[in-house]
């Protein structure tokens, strides 16, 4: 922005972009899909330069506009998957936070927004988003089904495939904390790339991630992961729903986590024994489309938060 714009008019100019950003995001078809994700940028700009008070301000205002515009709910949407991110990130970059510090608190600003978000929409519209959400993938199941039968499937297949989805739509309600957990990491991505790139050509930036090669977790993610294991055992055995949906969800999450790990470790071999790129993709495409081997990198990668392979046997280097 020129210095010859006065603060107010700055966050007004970035309110009004924001508010047209929402309203191609709701009005215009897929082109609207892409735009929802640069929302948080103007807030995230404008949280940089002049404050987290100003930046949650403008966010009121935002809100308030699209709720007269639009509506209510894509409003609170908007406002609670993207805009609030924008601020978190914008007042993380202000407090010169590292890059790692600012990702984490833009997907706990994230987690929480998203969490109130539901919460906010289930009040409003007395639904439950979980068994609507089930029942839409039921639906979609069925008419799956159908056109099968139609094609001459044999009954007899049709009926074991039916008998398999209603357990997985079972476990798909116990993932749905994991699922809201996943959303947020999506904003969380979405609004530190599309920040990464906008800021730039204002003359600020977002500070660099370590090579993927040095990413390590802390060893809480590998007790966790046994906990989850054990608290599953424990739910199942002694019919536990609660302490089994989150345990699979705690497991879930720190496979996960275990698998990011295993894949920079993986990473550091690589670079250690300068693998050629084209050999890398190969290993990489095999390990993520082999439920074996994805969920050997995993344990590997749980295991290495505790004992530290780079450290223990390359000294780090």
């Amino acid at each position: 922005m020129s210095k010859s714009i006065t603060p107010t008019v700055e966050g007004g100019l970035l309110v009004a972009i924001t508010v047209i950003m929402g309203l191609v995001a709701v009005y215009v078809p897929l082109f609207g899909m892409l735009v929802e994700f640069f929302c948080a940028v103007p807030l995230a700009i404008l949280t940089v330069r002049q404050g987290a008070d100003k930046g949650l301000i403008a966010l009121v205002v935002t809100f308030i506009l699209l709720t007269i515009l639009i509506s209510p709910l894509p409003a609170v949407r908007l406002a609670l998957s993207f805009g609030i991110c924008g601020v978190a990130l914008g007042w993380s970059v202000r407090k010169n936070f590292g890059a790692v510090r600012i990702f984490i608190t833009t997907l706990i600003v994230a987690s929480a927004a998203q969490i109130l978000s539901l919460g906010i929409l289930m009040a409003m519209l007395d639904v439950n988003f979980i068994e609507t959400q089930i029942e839409m993938v039921r639906e979609s199941f069925n008419e799956s089904f159908a056109m099968y039968e139609s094609m001459g499937v044999e009954q007899t297949r049709i009926a074991d495939a039916k008998k398999q989805v209603e357990p997985a739509l079972q476990t798909l309600a116990l993932l749905m904390p994991t699922l809201v957990l996943l959303t947020s990491l999506t904003n969380t991505l979405a609004v530190w790339f599309t920040s990464k790139w906008i800021f730039p050509k204002l003359q600020m930036k977002l500070p660099l991630f370590p090579s993927f090669a040095e990413w390590k977790f802390p060893a809480v993610f590998l007790y966790l992961a046994a906990f989850g294991a054990l608290g599953i055992y424990w739910g199942v055995t002694r019919g536990w729903t609660m302490i089994e949906e989150i345990s699979l969800n705690i497991l879930i999450i720190s496979t996960a986590v275990g698998a990011i790990q295993g894949l920079s470790l993986l990473s550091f071999i690589f670079d250690r024994y300068k693998v050629s790129k084209f050999l890398r993709r190969v290993i990489y495409v095999l390990i993520l489309v082999n439920m074996l081997f994805l969920q050997l990198v995993a344990i590997t990668g749980l295991i290495d938060m505790l004992l530290d392979y780079r450290k223990r046997f390359f000294d780090g280097k």
